[in-house]
């Protein structure tokens, strides 16, 4: 049967890969998804491994000469300089290129040369930079699969990770908890809609959903001394950056919730500039009235 696969290419947004995946889940009535997730997989990449990719495409001397030295620079973390003898350091300008080539030979390749020719069933593959799933009709497919992944991954120096790599039935059919996956930031799930048909939901992850609040409620800790009208700017920054790219139809429930938690944390870290200064709610209330949150907004349409 045939396979589709998806890998990351640049211009691409993550938005557009969801609504990949979304049709093709639609087009196959769900599956069996494999929810793969890698340890440390900016820090793993082999040196070698990827300069050899590289050069399969660039016969450019200069340029891989300076890709090297590029990987061997090292990263400097609190003022000490640290040598790195494998992977590719987040953040930096052409890191993420790099590491979704390497990636690119040890899984799109693999999946569309070794693994399409043995499957039974209709089968499609979603990847943006390291995050990716494997979709399969046959349930035979997708355990199969999953069996011969840790080894494919290890004979590149990567590991999945036990716990977060898992299979789900995700069908409307099978009943109980396990009918949910995540991707790119959403937990992607089944539900009826208005007219009591199965379709397919997308709702902020709850691991996202969390390091959101502790990166806010940090923020807020050491920024709290500053003016308040000030923290009011940056907090609406934050909120309208988090809801530009979670403002999806479907989302809007968890998108409200979490600009609630926000008020909270604010106001709890306002009452904590000093012993004399805590907020009672009737001041809490008229201060957010002043200085008001950005409300959930639905700026993507619906798939």
């Amino acid at each position: 049967m045939p396979t589709q696969s998806y890998g990351f290419r640049p211009g691409r947004s993550a938005h557009q890969a969801l609504e990949v995946l979304y049709q093709r889940l639609r087009n196959m009535g769900g599956g069996w998804v494999l929810e793969l997730d890698i340890r440390s997989y900016f820090d793993t990449i082999d040196h070698a491994l990827l300069r050899g990719f590289v050069q399969q495409r660039v016969k450019d001397g200069v340029l891989n000469r300076l890709i090297g030295k590029w990987l061997k620079a090292g990263v400097m973390e609190h003022g000490q300089w640290q040598r790195m003898e494998a992977g590719s350091p987040q953040g930096g300008v052409i890191s993420p290129l790099l590491a979704n080539i390497y990636l690119h030979h040890v899984l799109d390749v693999w999946f569309e040369r070794e693994v399409k020719p043995r499957l039974v069933g209709s089968s499609s593959m979603l990847r943006y930079a390291d995050d990716a799933v494997l979709v399969f009709a046959n349930e035979r497919d997708a355990r199969r699969v999953m069996e011969v992944l840790p080894k494919r991954f290890g004979r590149f120096g990567l590991e999945l990770h036990p716990d977060k790599t898992r299979l789900v039935g995700f069908k409307p059919a099978i009943p109980g908890r396990g009918r949910s996956f995540d991707l790119l930031g959403f937990t992607h799930y089944w539900g009826r809609s208005k007219s009591g048909c199965w379709t397919i939901y997308r709702k902020t992850a709850k691991d996202r959903f969390r390091r959101t609040l502790r990166q806010i409620s940090r923020w807020c800790r050491v920024n709290r001394h500053q003016f308040v009208r000030d923290q009011h700017v940056q907090l609406v920054r934050k909120l309208r950056g988090h809801f530009a790219y979670f403002g999806i139809c479907g989302n809007y429930r968890s998108m409200g919730a979490l600009r609630f938690r926000v008020e909270r944390i604010w106001i709890k870290w306002l009452s904590r500039r000093s012993q004399r200064g805590r907020l009672n709610w009737e001041k809490a209330a008229l201060l957010l009235k002043l200085l008001p949150l950005p409300a959930p907004r639905i700026s993507k349409a619906c798939y």
